[in-house]
Formats: C-alpha cells, sequence, structure tokens
C-alpha cells in the first residue's frame, strides 16, 4: 500500500514541477519591476517568508520524523519555487537600466538563478547595480540558510533510514539506532540479576 501510494506521488510532484515552470513563463512579470517598486517587493518578501515557513515546517517533520509526510517530495518543489521566486525578481529588476548585464528574458533569469545556487559563478551575467547586487546577496543567505537545512535533515533522515534496512538485513532485531534509547525488555535493569525483580534471590 505503501509503495503504490509512493508510485503515485512521484509523477504528480513532477506534474506539479513542470506546472510551476509552465507558470514561472507565463505569468505576467513584466507588470512588476521599476514601474511598481512597492508592489513588487511586497509580493517578493510575502512569497518568499511564505516558502520559509513552509521549509521549516518539512525540516520539523524530517527531525521529528512524523509519520504520513513526505518531506522529501515538498522540499524539492519548495526549493524549485523558490528558485523561480528569486528569477522572476531578477527578470523584473532587469527591466531597469543599470542593474543586470546580461538579462534579457525570463530564461536568462532562471539560468543565473540557477547558476547561484549552485555557486558556479560563470560570470557571463552580472548584477551591476546596487539593488541587483543585494538581490543575489539576499538569494545566497536565503538559499544558505533554509535550502541547506532542509538538504541536511533529509540527509540525516535518508542515512538513519539506510542504517535501519542495513540492521534489517543483518538480522537485527528491531530498528535501535546508535545512540537511540533501547527500550527492549532485556535492557531493563530491574529484569537483569541485580535488579528489583532477581536481586532479592529465594530465602
Amino acid at each position: 500500500m505503501t509503495r503504490r501510494r509512493w508510485t503515485h506521488r512521484r509523477p504528480t510532484a513532477a506534474a506539479a514541477a513542470v506546472v510551476m515552470v509552465v507558470v514561472y513563463f507565463l505569468l505576467p512579470i513584466d507588470a512588476l519591476g521599476p514601474r511598481r517598486v512597492t508592489l513588487s517587493w511586497t509580493v517578493l518578501v510575502a512569497t518568499l517568508t511564505a516558502v520559509a515557513a513552509l521549509l521549516l515546517r518539512q525540516i520539523r517533520n524530517v527531525v521529528t520524523e512524523r509519520p504520513g509526510t513526505r518531506p522529501g517530495i515538498f522540499i524539492a518543489l519548495l526549493t524549485l519555487v523558490t528558485a523561480l521566486v528569486f528569477s522572476a525578481a531578477y527578470h523584473a529588476l532587469a527591466q531597469q537600466p543599470g542593474e543586470f548585464n546580461g538579462i534579457s528574458t525570463r530564461l536568462d533569469a532562471l539560468y543565473f538563478t540557477v547558476v547561484t545556487l549552485a555557486t558556479v559563478g560563470y560570470g557571463d551575467i552580472v548584477p551591476t547595480g546596487q539593488t541587483a547586487r543585494g538581490l543575489t546577496l539576499v538569494q545566497i543567505v536565503y538559499s544558505f540558510v533554509f535550502l541547506t537545512a532542509a538538504a541536511s535533515a533529509m540527509s540525516q533522515r535518508l542515512h538513519k533510514q539506510l542504517l535501519r534496512r542495513t540492521r534489517r538485513a543483518d538480522g537485527g532485531a528491531d530498528d535501535t539506532l546508535p545512540g537511540e534509547p533501547d527500550d527492549s525488555p532485556g535492557d531493563d535493569p530491574g529484569d537483569g540479576p541485580g535488579g528489583a525483580a532477581g536481586g532479592n534471590g529465594e530465602r
């Protein structure tokens, strides 16, 4: 049953990602930018705040190992949303002369966002204006704080799952990992020879 749900969710997540990219290329981003500065920054800040809150929620689900959740899928989609939001902001900002050198299309903006996210830095697109450089710094810090934390949490979760599967394959009796408390009856001090149950002995 779990495997069937997982197979259904994979194409659903892929379809959602495709829809997000299509929406990015169809949204009227050109209506924002220098002509509506207040509205542009309000939309950007509100969207990034909402995405950060959702990312923190998924990180909490990973850390607490909350059952019935699929944080890996949601974290991947939220990472895509983050990239598209910054791409839209770069494209809108590039309409103002002197801010960017090399961004003329939405694909250029998306390319620059991914390159910045991957810390590659080819140098073919350069933020020349103060606002553009400030926004690029915001993306770097935002990615470092939220996306790196989400990726680290998922990495730890996958590591724990791998250890559990290895223990099961080796014939382990339980799923207790190193460093976790073992609640098995044999480890209770009261059940041993020196415990409350066996320490008094028969007279």
